[in-house]
C-alpha cells in the first residue's frame, strides 16, 4: 500500500518544467511524425486548401521543397496523395507509371535518399470521376473483387517507382492479401504493407476530400468503412490484415477513437500508426484563429493523447511543426 497524504505529496513531481519533464510517462519523438502531402499534376503555384489552414496542393517543385524542410525538422517519413489533371471510372491515373504520385515519388526518392521513409497511399478515390475508393457497378455499388485487381496493379506501379512502404486505405476485403500477392510478383517481397486496417465512415474527413479532390459524386463510403458505432469489429480487421500479410496496421481517425487505438496496441506486436485527420486539424485551427484556446499547446495535447493511446506512429498535418519544436 503507498504512502498517504502528508506523507505522498504527487505535486512534488510536478512542481518545475525540469521535473514535469523527467517524470513524463509519454515522450513524443520528430521520428514518430509522418507528413500527409498533397501533389497535384498540372498546377505551377502551391493552391492552398481553405478548409485546411496553413496546408496547399504541392506541385512536384514545392513538394520537394516541403519534403526537404520535413526531413531537415526530423520527420520520420511523408505519405503522399496525388491528384490527377484527369479522372476515370477505374482510376487509371493510380498506375500509370508517369502518374503524379509516381512521378512525385521518383523526385522523392531521388532528393531524400534515406533520410526518410517516403510512403503512398493506395486507394482509387483521388483518381476516379465519380470519387469512390473502388469500380462501381451499373447499380451504384462497389466491386470489391474488382477493385482488389486495380489495387494490386497500383502497388506494383508504386513499388516500381520506388516507394518505401504502400498504405491501402480503400477498406476493401482481401485487399491486404491481394497486394502482397502483386508485390512478391513483382519482384518486391521486401516492400513493407502499412494497412488502414480500422478507418471509420467519418465526419472528420471533409477537409481532406477538400484537399485531394475526392468527394464521392454520389452517396457515400458507409459499405466498406466502419460504422462508428461500433469498437470490436476493428480488432477483426485488424487480424485479419495481419494474417494476409500486413506489416503494420493503422487506426483512422485518431482522435475520436482513442479508445479503439488502445485495444490494436494491446492486441497486437506489430507498429501501430494513427491518422490525426484533416477534421481534427481544421477543428485546432479554426478555435485557434477565433482566439478560444492556445494553438501550439492544443496540438501538443492532442499528439500526446495518441501517443498515449498506443499509436507508434503519428500521421499529422502539423508533423514538420511540431518536430521543429521537438
Amino acid at each position: 500500500m503507498s504512502a498517504q497524504f502528508p506523507v505522498a505529496r504527487p505535486r512534488r513531481l510536478r512542481r518545475t518544467p525540469a521535473l514535469r519533464r523527467l517524470a513524463a510517462e509519454t515522450r513524443l519523438s520528430a521520428a514518430d511524425l509522418v507528413l500527409p502531402v498533397f501533389v497535384k499534376e498540372g498546377i505551377t503555384e502551391p493552391q492552398p486548401i481553405a478548409s485546411m489552414p496553413g496546408v496547399v496542393q504541392h506541385t512536384r517543385d514545392s513538394l520537394r521543397k516541403a519534403a526537404h524542410e520535413a526531413v531537415e525538422a526530423g520527420v520520420g517519413g511523408l505519405i503522399l496523395f496525388g491528384i490527377p489533371a484527369v479522372k476515370d471510372a477505374v482510376g487509371s491515373g493510380a498506375d500509370d507509371p508517369d502518374g503524379i504520385v509516381q512521378k512525385a515519388v521518383r523526385d522523392l526518392r531521388s532528393d531524400l535518399g534515406d533520410a526518410a521513409v517516403v510512403i503512398t497511399d493506395l486507394c482509387l478515390d483521388e483518381f476516379t470521376d465519380h470519387g469512390h475508393c473502388g469500380i462501381v457497378t451499373e447499380t451504384g455499388a462497389i466491386d470489391n473483387d474488382a477493385t482488389l485487381e486495380r489495387y494490386a496493379s497500383v502497388a506494383a506501379a508504386q513499388a516500381a517507382a520506388g516507394v518505401d512502404v504502400v498504405a491501402p486505405s480503400g477498406m476493401m476485403d482481401g485487399q491486404v492479401a491481394a497486394i502482397r500477392a502483386a508485390l512478391d510478383g513483382a519482384g518486391h517481397p521486401e516492400l513493407p504493407i502499412l494497412a488502414y486496417s480500422v478507418k471509420y465512415a467519418s465526419a472528420f474527413y471533409g477537409p481532406f476530400r477538400d484537399a485531394a479532390e475526392c468527394a464521392p459524386v454520389f452517396g457515400d463510403r458507409a459499405t466498406h468503412q466502419q460504422d462508428p458505432a461500433n469498437a470490436a469489429e476493428s480488432l477483426r480487421e485488424v487480424l485479419l490484415d495481419l494474417e494476409e500479410g500486413a506489416d503494420m496496421v493503422m487506426v483512422k481517425p485518431a482522435g475520436p477513437y482513442l479508445d479503439v487505438l488502445r485495444q490494436v496496441r494491446d492486441a497486437v506486436d506489430v507498429p501501430v500508426a494513427a491518422y490525426q485527420v484533416s477534421g481534427e486539424y481544421a477543428m485546432i485551427e479554426a478555435a485557434a484563429r477565433n482566439g478560444w484556446l492556445d494553438r501550439e499547446r492544443a496540438i501538443d495535447e492532442s499528439l500526446a493523447g495518441i501517443r498515449r493511446a498506443g499509436a507508434d506512429i503519428i500521421l499529422t498535418y502539423w508533423a514538420a511543426e511540431v518536430a521543429a519544436r521537438l
